[in-house]
């Protein structure tokens, strides 16, 4: 009765104990996670804004340039100053069509249009009305920025555009009332500047634009840029918007159906805060059929007024899941605490009796060394069983003493193929992540170096059309265009680098791959004096890959083989199942000079490379590609005695075992 109560007693203790924490802690846990997952989600989300600002900034610096580097022509000019309209016409068609702009016109210095190059059969009225023109012609001084053209102004430029421009409005929950039904005038991102001749007469004012209406260059590629596509759910995690007032005219925010949600409007508490106190916006709102964590911002026409918003927002939901599965984490370790010392507490209670104390006494003289002991005691039923175990452990105890002591002697062994491991496994995940900062830095650099790449390959593409090709330059201008345009394709490179797109699976053959490639390659000049031998195993099963991704892989290792036998060789082509038959190996062996230490612990590394015009992105490539589907890549090379690439791809073959 006595240890009852003493156990009764131990069991409340230890339960008040644990359980008034437990619940304190599982409170505040709770309450941190759920803070810390909205506070990551809108640090993010302004973060997205900020980049889609300058998305948005950069466009309209882009027009900026082709209208200026179109404006100091000389041609362009003389063309204006001799009222030659045909001239204007049929330029500004070629740099509409070329440069994607919706609107290139020309006005003389009262504001009277001397051509159109969207709308050639238009010409003669004065647009002084145009903001931009106005204020060019007022100051002297280029403008660039965001404003709202009236109808009459874009059926002027082009009914096209006023057509593109009209959008009905669709009523949206918690909206404010509009009493249209449709809006007819349009936004336009535009820069305006002013033409001097030789003696710097002010002769007039050149026009680009681009109607944002309907047009989804630039959200498509804040969600292109920003978000990276991604996919959570069969939906799409960022999305993008631009507003002219609270209506939606461009946006790839998505319908039920798909279509992309134009013509809806923005909530009445965004309005009030953006659109009527300027303020930027950031929180959680439902967005035409998901709940996405938003940040807003007004769009300013040329005067400071607020005409429009720009919008970014990331889907809640995986925030959501996440702290979800947090808080069920925290709770089940939380209950399993408490269970744990429950249990513990009703345990150590069934000790304080007498019949435990002379087991102590039995595991004491165990401990000695006295295994022959009698461990007979009387007591409750579990004490009893406590007592026949000891007795069976005391016999089993020299036994599994000796058996410790063999193991021992392995454990050093085992803990040092284990570190090796470890030290494997950390060498990795330095490379990932290495290769994941790399990556963001190559975009922006990337970004950076377009807009003036952009403004030396117009200026140079217009310079070289505007030279007679026996002029003793063109041919080093026709060089500057071309290695323009390869610094453009590097730059390509590196956001192909940085973006590291997601796979699109599917059923494939990789034997079927190889000799696809093998039939590309081989009749080329370098592998005229390389032998390619095939061992391709037939019982390989076809694998959920991206072919165009894997073929990338391994046209890369074939081709880099081909440039290090450069005096001929052999290339053995090799897959087999691996041993567990759980993936499948690909070896790619070269009889080239091979590879020394120094350069095969970089090989993989970003713009590490030994060719004279190499970028050193493509094995990086490769190794990001191959580890985006759970495989791995590694080289095997001395000098002298050639090289073998062995790539690794799981044998997955439906989405639900990836």
């Amino acid at each position: 009765m006595i240890v009852k109560t003493i156990q009764s007693q131990l069991i409340l203790a230890f339960s008040i104990a644990i359980l008034v924490p437990a619940i304190v802690t599982m409170y505040v846990g709770m309450r941190i996670i759920s803070d810390q997952t909205i506070t990551r989600a809108e640090t993010k989300t302004i973060s997205d804004l900020n980049s889609a600002r300058e998305i948005y900034r950069n466009k309209i610096s882009e027009i900026h340039s082709i209208t200026r580097l179109t404006a100091v022509r000389r041609l362009v000019r003389a063309a204006l100053v001799n009222h030659d309209h045909n001239f204007l016409t049929k330029d500004f068609t070629g740099i509409l069509r070329r440069e994607k702009l919706d609107i290139l016109s020309i006005t003389d210095s009262r504001g009277n249009v001397i051509a159109r190059g969207r709308n050639p059969a238009m010409y003669g009225d004065n647009i002084l009305e145009d903001r931009f023109i106005e204020r060019v012609i007022r100051t002297r001084q280029p403008v660039s920025g965001t404003d709202l053209l009236s109808r009459d102004l874009l059926i002027k430029a082009s009914p096209d555009l006023a057509a593109q421009a009209s959008m009905q409005v669709i009523p949206t929950p918690k909206a404010k009332e509009r009493k249209e039904h449709e809006e007819t005038s349009g936004m336009m991102m535009a820069s305006a500047v002013p033409v001097f001749d030789d003696n710097d007469h002010f002769l007039g004012v050149l026009i680009g634009g681009v109607l944002l209406n309907r047009n989804f260059e630039v959200v498509d590629k804040i969600k292109e840029i920003v978000h990276e596509g991604q996919i959570y759910q069969g939906k799409e995690i960022g999305t993008a918007t631009i507003f002219q007032g609270d209506l939606r005219i461009s946006t790839n925010v998505k319908n039920a159906d798909g279509s992309r949600a134009l013509g809806t409007l923005v909530s009445s508490e965004v309005y009030d805060a953006v659109l009527k106190e300027g303020k930027r916006w950031v929180g959680e709102a439902f967005v035409v059929n998901a709940t996405y964590i938003t940040a807003y911002e007004p769009i300013r026409d040329l005067n400071g007024g607020i005409i429009g918003m720009l919008y970014v927002g990331v889907l809640k939901q995986p925030f959501d899941d996440v702290l979800q599965r947090g808080i069920i984490t925290f709770l089940g370790i939380a209950l399993l605490g408490v269970l744990s010392i429950v249990l513990v507490s009703i345990f150590l209670a069934k000790r304080f009796s007498l019949p435990l104390r002379k087991l102590e006494e039995s595991s004491q003289r165990i401990s000695d060394g006295e295994y022959r002991h009698d461990f007979k005691v009387k007591g409750p039923r579990e004490i009893e069983h406590l007592a026949r175990s000891l007795d069976k452990m005391a016999k089993q105890l020299e036994q599994e003493k000796r058996e410790l002591e063999e193991w021992g002697t392995t454990l050093e062994k085992k803990v040092s193929e284990r570190a090796d491991e470890m030290k494997k496994i950390n060498a990795q995940l330095f490379r990932s992540e290495k290769l994941a900062s790399l990556g963001k830095l190559a975009a922006g650099v990337a970004h950076e170096i377009n807009n003036p790449l952009t403004g030396i390959l117009t200026n140079s593409s217009l310079l070289l059309e505007d030279m007679e090709k026996d002029d003793p330059k063109y041919e080093d201008v026709e060089v500057m265009v071309k290695e323009t345009i390869r610094c453009r394709e590097i730059v390509k490179r590196l956001l192909d680098f940085a973006r590291q797109t997601r796979p699109q699976k599917r059923l494939a053959s990789i034997n079927a791959l190889i000799d696809n490639i093998i039939l590309l390659v081989r009749n080329q000049t370098s592998f005229r004096n390389i032998l390619i031998e095939k061992d391709l195993s037939a019982d390989i099963p076809d694998i959920l890959v991206d072919p165009d991704q894997i073929q990338q892989v391994f046209v890369n290792i074939i081709l880099n083989a081909a440039e290090a036998m450069t005096k001929g060789g052999s290339l053995k082509i090799r897959s087999a199942r691996s041993a567990d038959r759980e993936s499948i190996v690909i070896t790619f062996a070269d009889t080239g000079p091979g590879i020394s230490e120094e350069v095969r612990e970089r090989i993989f590394d970003p713009f590490y490379t030994t060719k004279e015009h190499g970028t050193g992105l493509g094995l990086s490539i490769s190794y990001g590609i191959v580890e985006q589907h759970g495989g791995t890549i590694s080289v095997d090379s001395n000098p002298g005695k050639g090289s073998t690439f062995t790539i690794s791809l799981p044998v997955l073959t439906n989405e639900a075992s990836s």
